[in-house]
């Protein structure tokens, strides 16, 4: 890494200089970043997609540099007076509120493994510690983006606990958005408790169900995906700080690590922890894949959900048409009074993007080279990106779709009395061969298969009422 040397005015006081490693820099005055920030935003103008959209990586940065303050001051005092950890600590309680966020002004894609993040971090923190201590932004002899920020760390050790950090609160909040999706969807499956349906497999009449077991065994679906985004935290919670270049130590105090995954603990409320094996934990991404793994498992599901509801809601004469989806906008620019379940596909496009993200995490965790993995920065792009997208979806998916779905309880009983699929019921009481004769003949006829019951006499009317009772076939009678 590069070191800041003092800055100096220009005479415009417009500007101050840095220097680093590969000469002096004019850097805007009232900027928080510094040298190695601004070469950064000319050498990454790659997506246009800055650090600052994604609030939760600027805060896993702020609680990781608060903890290693702290626990350098721990560790030795003299490297880490109590003013300059307190200016620190100021600074990263900033960040934690919300501002400056926009001196983040790095592209998410980035070569160095996340050197440009890290001291990104390390400068806004260090001009923003200086102001608390009294001081002008790019006094470093104060507090130095290097010797006091970056204490006892390397990029490869803070950058990825900080990511491990930032998805945990980006999951928290996806989970808390998913949590009212599955709400919405148990709403709907109590109001349709009663709307007799036919239940479908391969895209061919089954045997009825309620239409609100239809949407409860969606809300099932989703709640099953959020267990399994909160079971795979654990793996999140494991950091390598301490470990610095390469999970040797190298340049940090004896106690650091344990005292640092401590005071990180303390400050995030979860149970974080310190990796057994440094080295190993410093090259391995493996916690990320399985991480992309749920939020791909999370994309099938919401998919599939999504598909049915188009499926479900098409026509509407000239389809299924059980339930209407709320009309949110005219559908076509040709055709009058077509109106498209617009909501489903949008969400069904996002499902698409994650799953493809899931393999760029892929692609890049098996690009890991030796004792560290260069590719943690299109990681951590690809799985904001798909947390971002998800809650967005989701909230969309809940206030303009779901919540204002109806059932046409006309439709969906008449198909189940037309359906072929209701002989199911008769194996127990006339064995399989003779319903199998049944549901041929009524293909064939166009007639009913209790019609054909009654003409056969086959059964008593008691026995109809019993034996084919919608409610009892889709185990909702009592």
């Amino acid at each position: 890494m590069t070191r800041q040397n003092n800055p100096t005015r220009s005479p415009s006081k417009a500007k101050r200089i840095e220097h680093d490693l590969l000469g002096e820099k004019a850097i805007p005055a009232s900027a928080y970043y510094g040298v190695q920030s601004a070469r950064a935003m000319e050498n990454f103008a790659i997506s246009g997609v800055k650090l600052h959209l994604y609030p939760d990586i600027i805060r896993g940065l702020a609680m990781v540099k608060m903890a290693a303050a702290r626990a350098n001051h721990d560790c030795d005092s003299k490297a880490m007076p109590r003013r300059v950890l307190k200016g620190i600590e100021a600074a990263c309680k900033d960040l934690l509120d919300g501002h400056l966020h926009d001196q983040f002004a790095i592209d998410v894609f980035q070569g160095g493994a996340g050197t440009s993040t890290n001291m990104a971090a390390n400068e806004v923190i260090a001009n923003r510690a200086l102001e608390h201590m009294g001081r002008e932004k790019g006094a470093y002899k104060y507090c130095d983006p290097h010797d006091h920020v970056n204490l006892a760390q390397s990029t490869n050790d803070a950058y990825p606990s900080a990511l491990h950090v930032a998805m945990m609160l980006g999951n928290d909040r996806l989970i808390e958005e998913l949590d009212r999706l599955v709400g919405s969807f148990k709403k709907k499956s109590r109001q349709f408790a009663r709307v007799i349906k036919m239940g479908r497999t391969q895209l061919q009449d089954a045997v009825p169900m309620t239409l609100g077991q239809e949407f409860a065994a969606w809300a099932r679906s989703i709640t099953d995906e959020i267990a399994a985004l909160r079971a795979v935290e654990n793996v999140l919670c494991e950091v390598n700080m301490g470990g610095t270049a390469i999970g040797t130590g190298l340049n940090a105090p004896a106690g650091y690590a344990a005292r640092c995954a401590r005071h990180l603990a303390k400050i995030t409320g979860r149970p974080i922890r310190l990796a057994e094996d440094l080295v190993e934990a410093t090259q391995d991404t493996q916690s990320y894949v399985l991480y992309s793994s749920v939020l791909k498992s999370l994309a099938i599901k919401l998919s599939k959900i999504c598909n049915d509801l188009r499926l479900l809601s098409s026509g509407p004469r000239a389809g299924l048409h059980e339930i209407n989806l709320p009309a949110m906008q005219p559908g076509s620019s040709i055709m009058p009074g077509k109106v498209n379940p617009v909501i489903p596909e949008v969400v069904n496009q996002v499902c698409f993007r994650v799953i493809g993200n899931d393999l760029a995490v892929t692609m890049a965790a098996e690009a890991g080279q030796l004792q560290l993995n260069v590719m943690e920065p299109v990681i951590a792009a690809c799985i904001f990106e798909a947390q971002m997208l998800f809650m967005n979806a989701a909230a969309s998916l809940r206030l303009n779709c779901v919540d204002g779905i109806t059932a046409n309880e006309d439709v969906c009983r008449r198909l189940v009395e037309q359906s072929i699929g209701i002989v199911t019921a008769l194996n127990p009481v006339l064995g399989y061969d003779t319903a199998t004769q049944l549901a041929a003949e009524a293909m064939k006829t166009g007639k009913g298969v209790v019609e054909l019951v009654r003409e056969k006499k086959l059964l008593t009317e008691a026995q109809i009422r019993k034996v084919l009772d919608p409610r009892k076939m889709a185990g909702t009678a009592r």
